[in-house]
């Protein structure tokens, strides 16, 4: 199981309302009604960025209970990222988006059909909600539980999320949060109040599978040696960097003998990765990949440099050399803080400049800053 062992684990932000005391020795009600190998469901249906962080969650039950079985209710565009988990049993692929488009198709009516029964083929013991949403609580009651089985959520927002509070209404068994907790805490935190126990950093996210993903795909047969990955695309155009410091940057990894690989994921980014190129020696606009293809990519990478998304928190979660770069939204969030190989840089409304972003590339690689 991939961990990042650092002397920099404590996660950094508030913890919780209603986080169990480790050092209490009280076994909490919860933990204390669930049999010795609990059936647990867990639903977390998306983005990229927090479905990685949501998979700690996963380690901390089974370090709980050894033998539980764990079930995930995930988007269908994400279900092969939890299968990398080998603690989950079965991935219950979610498709909402596209069922609304096809109400009216009879496809989509059985595949509905396959989803509830898919729900409630087993009793679960636990449902751990850990989205937020209202549809995501109206899943959890869905599912067929046990008598008395918990259903437990968030109580409450934090700050600059999507929680809807209308999601309570389905929870048996609310947790308070603080209003910065980071979101691999945060979900950990809902673990806790079942297992009773306080987690433990640092986090765990993938298997060891995923560290040989796609690293022999003939996608990047053609790879340089050296390189880094420069992930400058994301959906919102204020968190994006801007182009002359990528240009700026790329000439600075390029002199250290790093050649600038930049992917892109539709029309408008490969124009900005095109733009980007243009300004770096060396660099290189890749062919689309799959996020899963991205494994690949960021295993074979000295580097990986990116805005707030999810590859890059992909890069974070498998330990790789990672420089975060924010520039609109809050670092707190979801900044990764379990390993010195990992820098986060920047914050809402206070976008880095090229000299930090260098120096943190220079850190994370293990270099003597320059000069």
């Amino acid at each position: 199981m991939q961990s990042c062992r650092s002397e920099r684990i404590g996660a950094p932000a508030e913890t919780v309302g209603g986080a169990p005391d480790a050092g209490t020795g009280k076994v909490s009600p919860l933990a204390a009604a669930m049999p010795d190998r609990p059936r647990v469901l867990i639903v977390k249906v998306s983005s990229l960025g927090d479905v990685v962080h949501n998979m700690p969650l996963v380690h901390d039950l089974r370090a709980r209970w050894p033998h539980c079985e764990i079930d995930w209710v995930v988007e269908e565009g994400y279900a092969d990222l939890v299968r990398l988990l080998p603690q989950v049993r079965r991935v219950v692929p979610f498709a909402l988006r596209r069922w609304r488009k096809g109400l009216f198709n009879g496809q989509v009516w059985r595949e509905l059909g396959e989803f509830r029964q898919a729900l409630r083929e087993d009793a679960y013991d636990a449902i751990v909600e850990t989205q937020g949403l209202l549809k995501t609580a109206v899943v959890s009651r869905i599912a067929r539980r046990r008598h008395g089985a918990p259903v437990i959520g968030l109580a409450n927002a934090t700050e600059g999320s999507g929680y809807e509070p209308a999601a309570r209404l389905f929870y048996t068994a609310p947790v308070g949060v603080g209003v910065h907790t980071h979101s691999v805490q945060r979900s950990r935190l809902l673990g806790a109040a079942l297992t009773g126990r306080a987690p433990v950093d640092p986090p765990r996210f993938f298997g060891e599978e995923a560290l040989a993903l796609h690293v022999n795909d003939p996608l990047w047969s053609d790879l340089p040696a050296r390189y880094a990955v420069g992930f400058h695309a994301t959906a919102g155009a204020s968190k994006r960097w801007p182009l002359q410091n990528w240009h700026d940057l790329g000439r600075r990894l390029f002199a250290e003998g790093l050649a600038l690989m930049l992917p892109w994921g539709n029309d408008a980014e490969r124009h900005m990765a095109e733009r980007i190129a243009l300004g770096v020696p060396g660099a290189r606009v890749l062919p689309r990949f799959s996020v899963m293809q991205g494994f690949g990519l960021i295993n074979r990478a000295e580097l990986v440099v990116g805005v707030d998304t999810g590859l890059v928190h992909i890069a974070a979660a498998l330990c790789r050399p990672t420089v975060e770069i924010y520039t609109a939204t809050w670092r707190w969030k979801t900044e990764g803080y379990w390993s010195d190989r990992i820098a986060n840089v920047g914050d809402d409304g206070a976008s880095p400049g090229v000299d930090e972003v260098h120096a943190a590339t220079r850190r994370v690689r293990g270099l003597e800053p320059e000069g």
